[in-house]
């Protein structure tokens, strides 16, 4: 499969971006998947529930199943937070694998910027983040879109994928 990554800070428009990239690849026939990486504490499940009743109970996982959907929950249970390959490795087979956050991975980034955050720019100090999407004009040599150029970047995204082998221990 193919892994690109999606940097930016907070309220950049990271999640938009990509939300209006992703039915571009999908509707040139590929299978897409997503990674994102949460900075704090999160829930999917809701207090109340079997599947959270299980999980307070001691579950280390807990997958709910239907016809439509199925979802797998893990409790880390105090471990190191998993590295982004230990969870590519848990993805289904796909064409690619969209990620967000995980901003200090060595995987190809796009950056995500807006001028009125006022806040600094990632790509010079990350020598992985290959093209800058944004609302002003960059002083650099790197591709740079509009931040709502969907078309253009989901073909860049396409061109500078990284190869990931999920049989690869590294």
């Amino acid at each position: 499969m193919k892994v690109f990554g999606f940097a930016g800070y907070s309220g950049s428009g990271k999640t938009t971006l990509i939300e209006n990239v992703i039915p571009v690849l999908v509707k040139q026939g590929l299978r897409v998947s997503l990674v994102k990486h949460a900075h704090h504490a999160f829930d999917v499940d809701q207090p109340g529930k079997d599947s959270y009743r299980h999980r307070q109970a001691g579950a280390t996982e807990v997958m709910l199943t239907s016809a439509s959907r199925w979802v797998l929950m893990h409790e880390t249970g105090g471990q190191p937070e998993p590295e982004l390959p230990q969870q590519l490795r848990r993805m289904s087979p796909c064409d690619i694998v969209l990620v967000e956050g995980f901003k200090k991975q060595p995987i190809p980034k796009l950056e995500i910027h807006r001028k009125a955050h006022g806040a600094p720019f990632l790509f010079q100090d990350d020598p992985h983040i290959v093209a800058i999407a944004t609302d002003e004009v960059v002083d650099t040599t790197m591709p740079q879109f509009a931040l709502d150029d969907y078309r253009n970047i989901a073909a860049f995204v396409l061109a500078s994928a990284a190869d990931f082998d999920p049989e690869s221990q590294e």
